[in-house]
């Protein structure tokens, strides 16, 4: 044992421990969303309704207005859109929050279903709209148009780390949702105890505040769940390998814990339902999935992912309206158990994923989808399983390229619903298969990219001549692929694109390479099949004008057809990684 008898010594370790004191103090404190709604009122103060325009159409009642929002210590007048059916009473309603850089509308499925819609903007002024929400100048970072406002986020415009969460736009918009709530709540058609939400792309961002508002029975959540700031924004990939996890600054810290949605998760009781393309650029799928895990055991969730989709959720069946109409209106709808979900290893080494889903007997169709090794959720290629029936328990193989990369997996299960479909989707699998036991990797590398219709969006199978079968795309807005996540289909370094196509009328065709990089083809008239081959240097960057190193690293490719031109005259075949031709002997 060693006695210090060091008074500076003994000194600096007192304020290192007053140092760390008070580091966890200050981690203690950080607020929380109950704390920061704690003194605001939506319903204080006159709404001073301006009607500017209403009408009634095919039985829809139709009102424009502005009324006011009173927050941090400014008026906002606040431009809203109603529609309800003429001459309604107690009819439920529903809040419409719209995306980022949208405008407010009325969703007519609910209208002419009876409910009363409310919609407003929080997007504020641009372009060339005659009506808008109209911010103060103290808060005009509430504009999300860049040449009127600018964004406050963990940062005040200067540099500085905020000091409240109250200062960013995200609390603008969500104060002026729960105002227009309020004045929802307000309406003589509305029963003020049947409320719904939903919010589409940022709106499903801003909804989850929504969600938290005890005059909300329940939410829906369209792609937007949180997760963006710190997490995206500094590409905090749950599967990177490895995981690090940089340190937050001040203002990250206020941002998590008191504005960012994840943050209202336990204070959220909504009922709530998230739907989500597996590939969406918001929360990303795994880490949207551990907002539920902080919900409160007696509130309703769960979530559906449409595979290989971004904003898309139109083959998850009626899964909105029949939540709503089940946790707003109290109708006896059938809706499954939450499914199991596990990877496994088979008796030879190959992953498998294993599905036990409630209610098998209702089951319509169990997709399993599964992919490889890419930490950047919404850069992965998604690829079909093949699902095989046990029983009650469905499972298909998953073959990987290296057992020491991730493998993930998720389910999709489509039930009838009293004769409409729904759709669940399992927790989302990962697990790195050597972790697993003694795994075995089958899977192969492919120089070729598709044959038939591959993964090629908007085309249709066409056998040509010579029995070759391609393609055909079936309108003039263009094809795309994004099945170069997969790591099985990466082009090997130094390798050109090839393709087979078949045209009897000469077409120029644009080739769009990760959204940046482009090229003009040529596709030239033939009664044969004849073969492109495109290098990567021929692809340029359109903003610093590099051309395209290599097609390695690439994730998404578009065809589509220049102005005058028709696409749909092309039959495409045969895609391929090929490698550099030999150039051939120069007579001497």
């Amino acid at each position: 044992m060693y006695i210090i008898n060091n008074h500076k010594l003994v000194a600096g370790l007192m304020l290192l421990a007053l140092f760390h004191g008070g580091l966890t103090e200050s981690r203690a404190a950080l607020p929380t969303p109950p704390e920061v709604w704690k003194d605001y009122n939506p319903d204080a103060g006159d709404f001073k309704e301006q009607i500017i325009k209403e009408e009634t159409k095919d039985g829809i009642y139709f009102r424009d207005t502005y009324i006011s929002a009173y927050v941090l210590g400014e008026e906002i007048r606040v431009y809203c859109k109603y529609g309800v059916k003429a001459g309604a009473t107690n009819a439920p309603g529903l809040m419409n929050v719209h995306g980022w850089m949208s405008s407010a509308s009325i969703d007519m499925n609910f209208a002419k279903d009876g409910w009363a819609v409310m919609a407003h903007d929080y997007c504020g002024k641009t372009g060339n709209r005659l009506e808008y929400t109209k911010y103060p100048e103290k808060l005009r970072y509430g504009n999300m148009d860049t040449a009127v406002g600018y964004r406050v986020k963990s940062k005040t415009p200067d540099g500085k780390d905020i000091t409240d969460p109250k200062q960013t736009d995200d609390y603008l918009w969500y104060a002026i949702q729960r105002r227009v709530l309020s004045y929802l709540l307000a309406q003589k058609e509305v029963d003020q105890t049947r409320i719904g939400a939903q919010g589409y792309s940022y709106g499903g961002t801003l909804i989850w505040n929504l969600g938290m508002d005890p005059r909300v029975k329940a939410i829906v959540a369209y792609f937007g769940i949180g997760w963006l700031d710190f997490y995206r924004d500094k590409q905090v990939w749950m599967y990177n390998a490895p995981y690090v996890e940089p340190s937050k600054t001040h203002g990250e810290e206020l941002i998590l814990s008191a504005i960012a949605p994840e943050a209202h998760a336990p204070y959220i009781r909504a009922a709530s339902l998230w739907l989500n393309g597996s590939n969406d650029h918001h929360g990303g799928h795994e880490r949207g999935e551990q907002t539920f895990k902080k919900f409160q055991p007696n509130v309703p969730w769960t979530f559906a992912h449409q595979a290989r989709a971004h904003h898309g959720t139109d083959k998850l069946g009626q899964n909105g309206k029949l939540w709503l109409e089940k946790y707003v209106l109290g109708k006896d709808i059938f809706w499954p158990a939450r499914p199991k979900a596990e990877i496994k290893l088979d008796a030879d080494g190959i992953p498998e994923m294993h599905v036990t889903p409630a209610s098998p007997a209702q089951i319509q169709e169990l997709q399993i989808y599964y992919a490889l090794k890419n930490p950047v959720s919404f850069a992965r290629f998604w690829a079909d399983a093949k699902a095989v029936r046990h029983g009650d328990t469905w499972s298909a193989k998953l073959p990987v390229l290296h057992v020491d990369d991730y493998v993930f997996a998720f389910a999709n299960i489509r039930y009838d619903s009293n004769g409409s479909p729904l759709v669940l989707s399992t927790d989302f699998q990962a697990a790195i298969p050597s972790k697993l036991g003694k795994a075995v990797a089958t899977e192969k590398l492919s120089d070729t990219i598709s044959d038939s219709t591959g993964s090629w969006s908007n085309v249709g199978p066409v056998e040509g001549v010579g029995g070759i079968k391609g393609f055909r795309v079936l309108d003039n807005k263009g094809t795309s692929n994004e099945q170069f996540g997969d790591p099985k289909l990466k082009a090997p370094p130094g390798n050109s694109l090839s393709f087979k196509f078949y045209c009897t009328q000469p077409q120029t065709l644009t080739l769009v390479v990760d959204g940046q990089y482009k090229t003009d083809i040529e596709i030239t008239a033939s009664e044969e099949w004849q073969l492109m081959i495109v290098t990567a240097g021929a692809l340029i960057h359109q903003q610093h004008k590099q051309p395209l190193k290599d097609w390695s690293g690439i994730s998404t490719i578009t065809l589509k057809p220049k102005p005058e031109m028709d696409i749909t005259k092309v039959v495409f075949a045969e895609f391929k990684w090929t490698p550099p031709q030999k150039a051939e002997p120069k007579p001497n």
